[in-house]
């Protein structure tokens, strides 16, 4: 991956300091292009980037899109989970039905508005979402997979929009900012992919030993929890997303999804 883009101004790219993300950013944390600008973050911050021009591409949360103008969204690569993710985790002190408070992760705006429009169209429940002590509260990326669940209610919230709708959920995808759209930057990211999955192996036992969590849980997480080619189905599951989001008043309108240079 380390041939160049021919780019006059290096493409500055944030990707998400999270374990999930390592099989689309693989490639570029391990051998980016000499024009190429790499910066680990959290999901939030990508955003962030991306809406203030620091960035010129970011692996951003699914929601973000709506928020932010002028972006062009990868086809077909992003992160999402079929069913049970473990890595997205409403943990409860107290039984579902008691819920009156909810602290949100600010890293994850996705899992944010996932959180309350859950609670809401399943449960019937609106709770106070505010910092501090609270009944339950929302933990996402590697500390979820650490946490200790004994003695809490927990709701996984990809199993939950599963049984809810039917669909995968889409957590995070590629987007980059309209006047960098290009083929080449497409192919980037695509090798990246490519290059998580031919060193699979060794992404495994690198991150399991930088997590702390063992080898296999790595390789059972990232093989089964999530997946990284997203499908019509993928696509089905966000777009009621959107809807939803946009009808609680999450996002300000629902609007189409616009991809690449490549579509």
């Amino acid at each position: 991956m380390t041939e160049s883009l021919g780019m006059t101004e290096k493409l500055r790219i944030s990707v998400v300091d999270f374990l999930n993300a390592r099989p689309l950013t693989w490639g570029l944390l391990h051998a980016p292009p000499p024009d190429v600008e790499v910066s680990r973050d959290v999901p939030s911050v990508c955003a962030a980037k991306l809406a203030s021009g620091e960035a010129d591409v970011g692996l951003i949360p699914s929601i973000e899109y709506q928020r932010i103008p002028g972006l062009r969204v990868i086809p077909r690569l992003g992160i999402a989970a079929s069913s049970e993710v473990r890595s997205v985790l409403l943990v409860s002190d107290v039984s579902r039905e008691r819920i009156r408070s909810v602290a949100l992760d600010p890293a994850s705006r996705t899992s944010a508005a996932l959180t309350r429009i859950l609670l809401k169209r399943v449960y019937g429940l609106e709770p106070e979402y505010r910092e501090g002590a609270t009944d339950a509260r929302l933990v996402i990326g590697d500390p979820a997979l650490k946490t200790r669940l004994n003695g809490h209610v927990v709701l996984d919230l990809a199993a939950e929009w599963r049984a809810f709708s039917g669909h995968p959920f889409v957590f995070a995808f590629w987007a980059v900012r309209q006047e960098r759209s290009t083929t080449a930057v497409e192919e980037l990211l695509r090798a990246s992919r490519r290059a998580a999955v031919d060193h699979f192996d060794a992404l495994v036992t690198e991150e399991a030993a930088a997590t702390g969590l063992g080898a296999a849980v790595v390789e059972d997480y990232l093989r089964h929890a999530l997946h990284y080619e997203l499908d019509g189905g993928d696509l089905e599951g966000l777009r009621l997303f959107y809807r939803l989001a946009a009808e609680e008043g999450l996002i300000p309108e629902e609007r189409p999804l616009a991809f690449g240079a490549s579509s």
